[in-house]
């Protein structure tokens, strides 16, 4: 979906740290137990025939309405009690618009192919039941009626469904430009000069249509908006002028919500009425505006943890007051698409800089991007706007990536905003986040002042933009790029990956399309074709942003309920008595290639273990004599190495004192690993490395860790020719090596990647274990050291 009216400049700060106040405990966990049991409830409701008990005289409105929760909140459309269900949707044959609309939907989300000709039909009957006469152009009714916002937010919402469905080949169906041309009318008119929509006009707003309205206006805009680039012949210009009309009438609506937020209560709304309606149209307005807060609040954080207080306890059901939300299964169903939809992977972020509008200048390409992502992952993901300067590191974690671009210079004008400008983006790249930048074809401005600014962001000298060779991954990792299509990429390599990407303008004199510009073109309606040169340009642009996305997140993107998580220990604990102190060794063989896997595995220790740590452990040469004040020291590298005798000498005898030596070889390198082999055997002369059994008590919770007797591992599958690159994930016993002295084991190496997991910056090319179980090695480790 091209998202006009969302996406846009002027909608005020998006994403910021200021965070209201909501339950401190709240957890992923929590969050998808939650899910399921709502789903459990509405399984257990339903009847032999497939249908839930009709309400408010729409047969089978309720039977959609349960059968879309269920998909939405992860069932299979091939589960027994699914099919079931949607034999009784595809039974239905009541004509009104709720239920045409509910019916539309579920299809689409279910098996499309399957039932294109009946989605065909709700599509054709709800196009000829817009209402084309009097004070309501635009709407929809019951059918029967003046036309109200309630029954226009479903007819569209299915319309939409529909579309999206044949945008991705599902379907061969279309939705007429007149009918999204009347309802786009509609709506504007529709809207109350406070920024809120009511049932209808003139009636005063409330949340649950202000929320129909602001998705309504999204969605209508989609359609028939022009792109923020256009194509003349073979030429095409990135920089057309762009209507900045819609943005305002969405930015009335999100002020009207800010000002009248609550999540306890429809806004507007008297007696608890529609509740769990406005939650569910909430929700909605969120995802498709982009935008994680209203005002100063973090919608979907707040509604959950009020949703999740709410539920029963013991049948997992949601209640709400007075019409219809008195009904459990209306309620229910309502909550589960709240929790579920406003879960959805977030895949990038574009960052909202210093320089106003500058930032935006193609509004759609991200959104365009990501359903492109969408589709060719088959997984739903969203993407957020990100003010930059309001945003705390935890608020850029959210996004695995974030999309920094413009024309003029990206730099503050000051000196000291600029370094804490620069401390926050190497903040979230020392946490695993990676960043996306260009330089605007329409200007040379941001290419210098983006290059000062890496300079701020890694002031040493070894990460420093290159260009990237024709070997990497962002070539190839999804999808091959014509050799005739190559554009220069620099990078940065940072960690254990390339961690920076920078499309500069090229060339920087007469600059082809931005790849920003190509994808904004990417999605300009179905009816849209271009020359084959211009295609080809698009479908190289789209292949490079793929690629990008996929070398820089393993494709692996979680729910939004994963930043419910803590962020980590307690940093203000100055406790030195009773802490667990651990050293990194420096060494020649790359000693620093992933500076923030031990602190990470440290902040793991507090978090998980509940002890004291040093969260800030320094890389100590092995000659230093504080080597002999930690009970386990760390070492990790990629590259060959050879230690001199003296520091051989120091470590046997940290080792024949009973120190132990916790190894890595990051990314699974042979030549550290074979160094590391060597140099062991010299330093503890008769000993040799030995696969540690898998039955041993280490991998065991003896000392108060995890029980490892399978554990995850990413093996790289490399790609040929037009053929993605693949890593498979087996399931195998924990593969470490170790050496004993005295009965007890003074080293523990691994020969598969734990560093760059713990870094999380494990790649597709990065053979060794998942994060998770990285952290859990890591864990076992050091509690069996600190108990010998």
């Amino acid at each position: 979906m091209r998202i006009l009216a969302a996406a846009l400049a002027g909608l005020g700060v998006l994403v910021g740290s200021r965070i209201a106040v909501v339950r401190a405990d709240l957890s992923p966990e929590e969050v998808r137990a939650s899910i399921e049991r709502g789903a459990g409830y509405l399984k257990g409701a339903q009847k032999p025939d497939g249908t839930w008990p009709d309400y408010l005289g729409q047969p089978g409105g309720i039977t959609c309405l349960c059968t879309l929760a269920l998909l939405t909140a992860g069932a299979d459309p091939q589960d027994p009690q699914v099919q079931n269900a949607l034999k009784a949707v595809r039974r239905l044959r009541n004509h009104t618009t709720y239920v045409v609309s509910l019916q539309t939907m579920v299809l689409c989300r279910a098996e499309p192919e399957k039932d294109q000709v009946l989605i065909g039909q709700n599509v054709k009957w709800l196009e000829e039941n817009q209402i084309l006469h009097g004070p309501r152009i635009g709407a929809w009714s019951y059918p029967v009626g003046n036309g109200d916002n309630s029954n226009s937010q479903f007819a569209l919402l299915a319309l939409y469904e529909a579309e999206r469905a044949a945008e991705a080949g599902h379907l061969h169906v279309q939705v007429h430009r007149d009918t999204w041309e009347r309802a786009k009318a509609y709506w504007t008119l529709a809207q109350n000069e406070n920024g809120s929509w009511g049932y209808y006009k003139p009636l005063d707003g409330v949340g649950s249509m202000t929320c129909a309205g602001i998705s309504s206006l999204v969605i209508s805009s989609d359609v028939i908006h022009q792109p923020d680039a256009r194509v003349v012949g073979e030429t095409i210009e990135c920089c057309p002028a762009a209507d900045a009309l819609e943005h305002d009438r969405v930015q009335d609506a999100i002020e009207w919500l800010r000002r009248n937020y609550t999540i306890e209560s429809n806004p507007g709304q008297t007696g608890g009425l529609w509740h769990y309606y406005f939650l569910y149209g909430l929700e909605r307005a969120g995802r498709l505006t982009n935008r994680r807060f209203i005002g100063d609040h973090d919608w979907y954080r707040e509604g959950t943890a009020y949703l999740i207080q709410k539920q029963d306890g013991l049948s997992g059901f949601w209640q709400g007051h007075g019409h219809s939300e008195d009904d459990r299964n209306i309620a229910t169903s309502l909550a589960l698409l709240f929790l579920a939809k406003g879960r959805r992977p977030i895949l990038l972020a574009k960052l909202k800089h210093d320089r106003p509008e500058d930032w935006n200048q193609r509004r759609n390409d991200i959104n365009n991007l990501t359903i492109y992502v969408e589709a060719q992952w088959k997984r739903e993901l969203t993407w957020q706007i990100v003010d930059l300067e309001a945003a705390g590191v935890d608020d850029l974690l959210q996004a695995p990536v974030l999309y920094f671009s413009g024309n003029r210079s990206p730099l503050p004008p000051t000196p000291q905003r600029q370094q804490d400008l620069a401390g926050k983006l190497r903040d979230y790249l020392d946490r695993g986040g990676f960043l996306l930048a260009e330089a605007d074809c329409c200007s040379a401005g941001f290419d210098s002042g983006f290059r000062q600014l890496m300079r701020l962001v890694f002031p040493e000298e070894e990460y420093r933009l290159k260009v990237l060779d024709p070997a990497h991954p962002v070539w190839h990792a999804e999808q091959p790029v014509p050799a005739e299509q190559l554009r220069p990429l620099l990078g940065i390599d940072f960690g254990c990956r390339t961690s920076v990407v920078y499309a500069p303008a090229d060339p920087p004199d007469d600059p082809r399309p931005s790849l920003s510009c190509l994808w904004e073109l990417s999605r300009s309606g179905r009816n849209a074709k271009y020359n084959e040169k211009v295609q080809a340009e698009i479908d190289a642009a789209r292949a490079i942003g793929i690629n990008i996305l996929a070398y820089a997140t393993n494709r692996e993107v979680k729910g939004r309920e994963e930043s419910f998580a803590s962020q980590g220990p307690n940093r203000a604990d100055k406790v030195v008595r009773g802490r667990m102190e651990i050293a990194k060794l420096k060494h020649p063989g790359g000693c620093d290639a992933a500076p923030r896997a031990l602190a990470n595995l440290m902040e793991a220790a507090s978090r998980e273990l509940k002890t004291r740590v040093n969260l800030h452990p320094v890389l100590l040469d092995i000659r230093d004599d504080a080597l002999f004040d930690h009970p386990v020291v760390f070492m990790d590298g990629r590259n060959a190495f050879r230690l001199t005798d003296e520091e051989r000498a120091r470590l046997r005898t940290y080792l024949e004192r009973g120190g132990l030596l916790f190894a890595d070889a990051i990314c699974s390198s042979p030549a550290f690993a074979e160094s590391f082999r060597r140099e062991i055997g010299e330093i503890l002369r008769k000993a040799t490395l030995e696969r540690i059994p898998a039955n041993d008590p280490l991998w065991t919770s003896k000392y108060g860790g995890f029980d490892l007797a399978t554990v995850t591992r990413r093996d790289p599958q490399p790609g040929g020719g037009s053929e993605p690159l693949r890593a498979v994930l087996r399931k195998v016993p924990p593969e470490l090596e170790g050496v004993k002295l005295d009965g007890h084991y003074v080293v523990v190496f691994s020969p598969y990647d734990i560093s760059c997991a713990l870094e999380k910056h494990d790649s597709l090319e990065c053979r060794g274990y998942t994060r998770e179980d990285a952290a859990r090695i890591g864990l076992n480790v050091l509690l069996y050291a600190t108990q010998q």
